[in-house]
């Protein structure tokens, strides 16, 4: 092709170029505002749920020709679902031509997300009702949104979670048909997201972080990490939405985390000192809270070492406690809870008592606390803690379906695991019955362990092994 015709081509274009770039600001220029039903029509048939525009319409042309809404509102069934104080949509300029928009990026700003789960268990962006018409199609090549607040009421539960100071960017989001309760089956995305703090009325977490890819109802969201309690988290999630009932594979660790720190909730005036380590591997399934309760299988860990409980001598008391029976050692056992499940466990019975002592205090060299969950009943697996001079262990379950403690007994033992003392506690969560503690074998000095034991040796006493897990007995 001669160089001349080259020229002749790319002037032509940019011509062509120029006046629909020029016809585009005619249009929208003589009146920017006139396309606002037209915008939340189109949004309202996408999103099954009314958006409006509370404010003025804009135009711009860098980076490329959009649109600019100001105070944005999606409303569904009469109450607010969403609101930004800004959107930036980015158009096709050719479509604009023909007076249609065809959006191809959002970008928000302040945004507000109010996500409601009622008592029936029904989302208030849910579609009740199949909707009429032609399903549209929501695809845009990018989504980002900034300074962004959500906020998560669950009426079932009683329970509210906020996440403040969140950002999404999202490469890629396509939504076939409506917003609903198939939605997650018709969801294309791949997405990076962050929030500074998530709260509720018992954690506080901090430095969220995630990415989520997936589409057709499976999704992966790896790695998530986050601050929480002075230790970090990570973990993944795998969600699969492409069948009858959701599915949901959890994986989540949280390294040398503050146990004291923890235990803030429960206000003692003493605690326990230390770092501890969580993990928790969880296979559930369902659409109701109890629904993922009643399938969860897994497995959970707590540990620590080097512990120090601040302001009782557990020792000390144990030593007395033949003298003085006033010793309870479901307080003892409430360590066995201190992590992440523990705080669901002290509605009821009062395991802040453990922390009211007022003189020395208890070194904790080893604390193990391993659970396997079996339909939403978590199992003693190896739950046991030493201090210098004793060794407690802990056998039983922890029924988080019907919220009550299964044949859970919290018992002294002596070297090789048989039981001294022990004691049951039973009955709801809320309204636990802790049973008097059960005199085994005495608990005495060491020049009287040596002969009880030299007795036993010639008498056959039998031992009733309660413990033989890896916390190994003080030395």
């Amino acid at each position: 092709m001669p160089k001349s015709l080259k020229i002749s081509i790319w002037i032509a274009s940019g011509i062509a170029g120029g006046l629909a770039l020029l016809a585009a600001a005619v249009i929208l220029f003589l009146d920017a505002n006139a396309f606002k039903p037209q915008l939340e029509a189109a949004a309202s048939r996408v999103m099954g749920m009314k958006v409006q525009v509370e404010g003025n319409v804009s135009v711009g042309f860098f980076p490329g020709v959009h649109i600019t809404l100001e105070s944005v509102q999606v409303r569904h069934r009469g109450t607010e679902v969403g609101s930004a104080q800004q959107a930036q949509l980015g158009i096709g300029l050719f479509p604009l031509l023909r007076k249609e928009i065809q959006v191809r990026t959002v970008a928000l700003k302040n945004v507000r997300l109010t996500i409601e789960r009622d008592r029936h268990g029904v989302f208030n962006f849910e579609n009740t009702e199949k909707p009429a018409g032609t399903p549209r199609t929501l695809d845009l090549a990018h989504l980002s949104a900034v300074h962004g607040t959500v906020l998560y009421v669950d009426k079932q539960s009683g329970k509210e979670l906020e996440a403040r100071d969140c950002k999404l960017d999202a490469s890629r989001l396509r939504l076939t048909g409506t917003v609903g309760t198939d939605m997650m089956k018709n969801v294309h995305v791949t997405a990076d997201m962050a929030c500074a703090r998530v709260s509720s009325k018992d954690f506080v977490v901090s430095g969220i972080k995630l990415s989520v890819q997936g589409g057709n109802g499976i999704f992966h969201l790896k790695p998530v990490s986050m601050q929480v309690i002075s230790g970090q988290g990570s973990g993944q999630v795998d969600a699969d939405f492409s069948g009858q009932v959701p599915r949901w594979q959890v994986q989540y660790s949280l390294s040398k985390f503050r146990v004291e720190e923890f235990l803030e909730p429960l206000k003692p005036k003493q605690a326990v000192t230390g770092l501890m380590d969580f993990f928790v591997k969880l296979s559930l399934q369902g659409k109701t809270r109890k629904a993922l309760q009643q399938t969860a299988v897994g497995e959970a860990s707590l540990r620590g070492a080097n512990l120090t409980l601040v302001g009782r001598d557990l020792d000390r008391e144990l030593a007395r406690y033949d003298s003085t029976q006033n010793f309870n050692l479901v307080d003892a056992g409430a360590l066995f809870f201190a992590g992440p499940m523990g705080l669901v466990l002290t509605k009821g019975y009062d395991f802040a008592n453990l922390f009211r002592g007022q003189e020395g205090s208890s070194p904790i060299r080893m604390l193990v606390s391993e659970w396997r969950v079996e339909h939403g009943v978590a199992k003693a697996k190896d739950v046991a803690m030493a201090t210098n001079e004793n060794r407690l262990a802990l056998q039983g379950g922890l029924d988080f379906v019907n919220q009550r403690y299964e044949h859970v007994t919290v018992a002294i033992v002596d070297a090789q695991g048989c039981t001294l003392v022990r004691q049951k506690i039973r009955g709801p969560f809320r309204k636990p019955v802790v049973e008097k503690p059960n005199i085994i074998r005495t608990i005495a000095g060491p020049a009287v362990k040596l002969l009880t034991r030299t007795k036993e040796i010639f008498t056959g006493r039998r031992c009733e092994l309660f413990y033989s897990g890896s916390v190994t007995p003080p030395g």
